[in-house]
């Protein structure tokens, strides 16, 4: 209530300007960091959080129930900068393995890779191993019929954009289509050459076309 009444203007006429009244006090004391688009009580809520969090994850690990010990080990592996400079694109390349290489990075790929790739087989290891959703979107949540049990639900899956809007309407969205674009591009180049591959830019760019049809035909 302390919180709600600080974040008030009381010398403001609700009557003349309602959201002067309401949030006055907090668009007095708070202003949008460069950094965001958006500045709210809940953004306040984690950056404490994460300054928390950052504390607790720095502390040694002695006698550490499992799941915490698994927490630092992830932070630590994102703090070692120069091991991951140092590994540059390998993990990249390893999860591309994993799942049936890439046929815009790969030389013969309907050749060597094609006759024994099972798409409900990689799906099941994009969403268990690296929690990417496909296509298909898989998950265990509370029955909405029965709340003390759980069942599997199956749903449509996010898009590659934000929303279904940039893939059909212009302007602003436009922009960002062409951009998203040339960045499928731009990795599928990068991939070749730590591949050691030919550089074949009308290929990729055909391949990355294909793929912006796809998704657009998903989103529609």
């Amino acid at each position: 209530a302390a919180r709600i009444i600080q974040n008030m203007d009381p010398t403001a006429d609700p009557c003349k300007d309602f959201y002067q009244y309401a949030c006055g006090g907090w668009l007095n004391r708070h202003v949008i960091p460069e950094t965001s688009s958006r500045y709210s009580i809940f953004d306040i809520l984690r950056d404490e959080l994460e300054i928390i969090l950052k504390g607790v994850l720095e502390t040694s690990d002695q006698g550490d129930r499992e799941a915490f010990q698994k927490a630092k080990i992830l932070y630590k592996s994102c703090m070692n900068e120069s091991l991951i400079e140092e590994r540059d694109s390998l993990p990249l390349l390893e999860a591309l393995t994993m799942v049936g290489d890439w046929p815009v990075a790969s030389a013969d790929w309907n050749k060597t890779k094609e006759p024994k790739w099972s798409m409900e087989e990689k799906l099941s290891i994009m969403n268990s191993r690296f929690n990417k959703r496909v296509l298909i979107d898989m998950f265990v949540w509370n029955d909405d019929r029965d709340s003390s049990r759980h069942i599997i639900y199956i749903d449509q899956p996010s898009l590659g954009m934000p929303s279904r809007d940039y893939y059909f309407n212009g302007g602003n969205y436009q922009r960002v289509r062409e951009a998203y674009l040339q960045f499928m591009i731009t990795i599928a180049k990068m991939i070749r050459e730590d591949k050691n591959m030919s550089k074949d830019d009308s290929f990729v760019q055909e391949e990355m076309a294909k793929v912006m049809e796809l998704e657009t035909e998903i989103a529609n």
